[in-house]
Order: structure tokens, then sequence, then C-alpha cells
């Protein structure tokens, strides 16, 4: 299996269903942790001008909205995120997958709630038509570790790469001196990394 660096000029981060209801059904890993993973990707979209795709399914159901911080980060994608009426794989969503598409980049750094329901399927559908996809774990989770377990041993199978969101960061930073670098490595030791001292 190829193995393909992550770069700022070829990357986009999709976000699937971090809204606030779905958000309660994490318990493989602590819920805050998770919501300020999903929160650290975004605010490195950002410093790194990445494409952000959002998306949502059934917003007015206990689903709800997607957290608050994605839309103050990123207003525009908030307002053109994808409202799935109910599309499980949010993949086999035209709108969902035009809007992918329409970032031009072929690196997808994917985050999805629930791991074993939302982030699953459209990972692997997009490897299978040629996307490099990396799943972010710690931005994403199960109700279940059993679930969670099987879901990432199938998305690993199908050629899915998961990966951390400190990882992550580092694979697209590549080096911390840059300007762009030293504003990542800020939000590492502020808001992921545990504190030191």
């Amino acid at each position: 299996m190829k193995t393909t660096t992550f770069d700022p000029k070829d990357t986009a981060l999709i976000l699937i269903d971090h809204q606030v209801g779905t958000m309660q059904l994490i318990k493989n890993i602590d819920v805050k942790l998770a919501e300020r993973m999903t929160v650290a990707l975004a605010k490195i979209a950002k410093i790194y001008n990445l494409p952000v795709v959002l998306t949502s399914s059934q917003e007015d159901q206990l689903q709800g909205p997607l957290i608050p911080q994605l839309k103050e980060l990123f207003p525009e994608a908030y307002e053109k995120r994808v409202k799935r009426a109910g599309i499980v794989n949010a993949w086999t969503d035209p709108e969902f997958k035009k809007a992918v598409k329409a970032t031009g980049k072929k690196n997808l750094l994917m985050a999805g709630v629930t791991t074993d329901v939302c982030l699953i399927y459209p990972s692997i559908d997009a490897v299978k038509d040629g996307f490099n996809v990396q799943a972010v774990m710690d931005a994403s989770g199960s109700p279940y570790e059993l679930s969670e377990e099987l879901s990432r041993k199938r998305m690993a199978d199908a050629g899915v790469v998961l990966t951390a969101t400190n990882t992550a960061i580092a694979e697209l930073a590549q080096d911390w001196s840059t300007p762009q670098g030293q504003q990542a490595i800020q939000i590492m030791f502020t808001e992921v990394l545990p504190k030191i001292g």
C-alpha cells in the first residue's frame, strides 16, 4: 500500500456530523477530548488555508446542529454545509461528494461522529474513488469500544490511514520554524498535547 505525506497544498479537511447531539454518543474516548481535537484540526485548517467541507445529518432531530465552534471558525463552510436528510453514508449523497471533489484536493483528512456509522463508510468509499484518506481517530468516536475497534480495523483494511490530531498537525506543518509552523505548534502545546511542567 502506497503512503502519501499529507501537505497543505493538496489536503482538505472533511468533518462529518460533529453535531451537539451526536457528540454525546461518543463513549470510547472522552467527548470533551474529541471536541477539543476537532476544533484544533479546524484551527490548523485555517492556518494552512485548507478547504473545509462540513456535513450534518437531520439537524432538526436529536442530532442537533453542528458544534458552534465550527460555525465561528468557518462561517462560509458552515453556510454551505451539506445537510443530509437521512443518508447514512455521506459519500453517497451527491451534494457531499460534489463538495469534496470541488476542493480539488486528493488528500482528505477526515473525522466523523460516530466512527462506526458516520466515518467508516465515506472514508472507505473515498479511498475506493482514488482519494488518499487519513481518519483522525481522536476527533471521532463511537458509543462502544467494540464497534470502534471493528470500524478501525475495517477502515485500515480498506486502505484508510488511521491517525491522531497531533500526528496530523505535525505532518501538515513539516517545519515548526515557518510562520505557519509557529502558529501550529502554539495550538499543539495549548490545545492538543498534555501540559508540560
